[in-house]
């Protein structure tokens, strides 16, 4: 089957403010996505894409906009499942703020209990893009065949659910799983078994760095909601 490239998109206006974005519109990328974004289509130059597919958020079609420029003959297909979680009365909130919720606690230690007020749950959300990308490998093996690579761009919980259900893990472990802004996750998916060959793959091993406040490397920060939505 397919080798599927996730790709979360790049660092966002949202992650720079430490607001919980959830879908909220008029999101974009910020000059470090921008720049991250612009760097996309050397860092996949090597890879034979046969097909884009993006979540209908704006700052993830801005994500790939230069990869498909590079690419004009790619298609770019945009899949609701894969949007982001919808965060419900959490969206537009300050992270820091959120917090002080007993709610985050759930989300952080038992997240397949966690339902979003006025939004979803984190199990429906796994399962809507776990079928995504099942419905998507099928139609790219058979398009393209069996050895085929496309590109699907998506938000942090969204790629660190998916990266669980490859890799069997209970959706309550998914927390221990860190993807920046603008990185690769890759998994190649048999007929028997997934295999998870890139996680987080950035290119740039900056946040393994102990920050400055002594609070351990970046990668550490809690996950909260978002996929590290205050990852810089």
């Amino acid at each position: 089957m397919p080798t599927l490239i996730l790709l979360r998109h790049g660092r966002s206006t949202a992650n720079t403010a430490g607001v919980l974005a959830g879908r909220a519109p008029g999101v974009a990328l910020d000059e470090r996505g921008v720049a991250q974004s612009a760097a996309l289509p050397a860092r996949l130059s090597q890879v034979p894409l046969t097909a884009v597919v993006s979540s209908p958020l704006q700052r993830c079609r801005e994500t790939v906009a230069p990869l498909l420029d590079a690419r004009p003959w790619l298609s770019l297909h945009i899949e609701d499942r894969i949007s982001e979680c919808d965060y419900g009365d959490w969206s537009g909130r300050k992270l820091a703020e959120l917090g002080d919720e007993p709610l985050m606690e759930v989300v952080q230690q038992h997240p397949s209990a966690a339902a979003f007020p006025g939004g979803e749950s984190m199990r429906a959300m796994q399962a809507r893009a776990v079928d995504a990308v099942r419905d998507w490998n099928a139609r790219i093996e058979e398009a393209h065949g069996p050895e085929a690579a496309y590109v699907m761009c998506s938000h942090g919980d969204i790629i660190k659910s998916l990266v669980a259900d490859a890799l069997g893990m209970h959706l309550d472990l998914f927390q221990r799983i860190s993807v920046e802004p603008c990185s690769v996750t890759a998994i190649r998916y048999t007929r028997l078994r997934p295999y998870l060959v890139r996680l987080g793959d950035t290119g740039d091993f900056g946040s393994l760095a102990p920050r400055e406040d002594g609070a351990g490397p970046a990668a550490e920060r809690d996950a909260a909601v978002g996929g590290g939505a205050g990852a810089a």
